[in-house]
């Protein structure tokens, strides 16, 4: 597949995957969508491609395992580049233009394992996982990645969570997740943005953290 825009000599993309990520309840959902919005993106929620048998396992309060997240994550990913792959098809064809050329995700994208798979790359990860054969990426110059990631207490995630009604994460799974987490600050391509900050602000904040990075966002 070849690179979103740029020839073989610059072969910087200008398509982007912009991933909110963050433990459940931290609103990954509500700023993904602003962001989109903002940017003139579209928005897929991360956790709308859990197959079946992921929901109901975390419905009943067990924790997913790594086998329940690569398909996952690797569906997230292969969404997320067949949706820009169809912006630039639109774009060339005169039907979408001025579409924009990226997606916004949400996704807990809790190791770095995980994200490296929502990377498209494939390299040593984290504890000493490699990405398994089945999920050979992409070339990640396709899709450069991005992660804006909402960091937050224990106490005020689990307030939060303990107010969200009918959700299939349960609180009870919180410190799971909290324990699962690999913080990715540090990490290339990471904005951090603090919970307890308005969407307002954290939107403001997001845009300026991914323009620093060298994301477009000004449309």
């Amino acid at each position: 597949m070849a690179p979103c825009d740029g020839s073989q000599r610059d072969p910087s993309p200008t398509c982007v995957a912009i991933v909110v990520m963050g433990v459940s309840g931290t609103g990954k959902s509500t700023l993904g969508s602003v962001i989109a919005e903002a940017l003139n993106m579209p928005y897929v929620e991360g956790d709308e491609l859990h197959p079946k048998s992921n929901v109901e396992k975390m419905a009943a309060g067990h924790p997913l395992n790594d086998a329940d997240r690569e398909p996952w994550l690797e569906l997230i990913r292969t969404t997320a580049e067949h949706m820009v792959v169809e912006q630039r098809v639109g774009q060339n064809s005169g039907l979408g233009s001025g579409a924009a050329s990226g997606v916004v995700l949400s996704c807990s994208a809790l190791k770095k394992y995980y994200r490296d798979i929502l990377r498209g790359i494939k390299k040593p990860a984290s504890k000493g996982q490699t990405l398994p054969s089945h999920l050979e990426p992409a070339n990640p110059d396709v899709l450069r990645t991005y992660f804006v990631f909402i960091d937050g207490s224990r106490e005020v995630l689990r307030d939060r969570m303990e107010k969200r009604p009918g959700h299939f994460m349960k609180a009870s799974m919180l410190d799971s997740q909290l324990k699962t987490l690999e913080s990715p600050v540090g990490e290339e391509g990471v904005v951090v943005l603090s919970l307890e900050d308005t969407t307002e602000v954290q939107l403001r904040m997001a845009l300026e953290g991914l323009r620093e990075l060298g994301v477009a966002v000004d449309r």
